[in-house]
């Protein structure tokens, strides 16, 4: 019988930060995706109905009344693009920084409208106006779609900039 000798604590932090390299890379893939099918999902009916996404659009009250027909066109496309760049890991960094940017302007616009007391139909994956909706609930969900989006953006971009990354 052969014995093994004791792993020391320089070779388990080793292993240990051996074993994290390799799930980095799944990680940011991982999240990458989610983004991915996220966007994708949330552009589907708006660019199917983008009449109705404008009046969901008219409703948050935040933008001019002329801007409200050229974005319900506009960000549902953008949003398409996106997914495919997520998903095929082209212009990652640029893809990656506009959907936080995105998720974190959507965010904002939810907590602008629940400051002003406005209770909206959010618009994220549906243009069905359900003459508004949960607003904790919408933020909560927003809120965790920030923070991956952030952590997407952390590990694919900035962690890979780093020295020690």
């Amino acid at each position: 019988m052969t014995t093994r000798p004791a792993p020391t604590v320089q070779g388990a932090a080793s292993s240990r930060t051996a074993r994290a390299a390799r799930l980095v890379p799944a990680l940011e893939t991982a999240l990458r995706l989610f983004l991915a099918g996220l966007f994708a999902y949330a552009s589907l009916d708006k660019i199917a109905h983008p009449d109705q996404f404008a009046a969901i659009i008219r409703d948050y009250r935040l933008l001019p009344q002329t801007a409200v027909p050229f974005t319900a066109v506009v960000l549902p496309w953008l949003e398409a693009v996106l997914a495919l760049a997520l998903v095929l890991g082209k212009w990652r960094e640029g893809a990656l920084f506009l959907s936080v940017a995105l998720l974190v302007a959507f965010f904002a616009s939810l907590v602008a409208n629940m400051a002003r007391g406005l209770d909206v139909s959010c618009g994220c994956f549906s243009t069905a106006k359900d003459g508004g909706g949960n607003m904790a609930w919408y933020l909560a969900r927003d809120g965790f779609f920030v923070l991956a989006g952030l952590a997407a953006w952390y590990l694919g971009v900035w962690r890979r900039r780093s020295p020690d990354g």
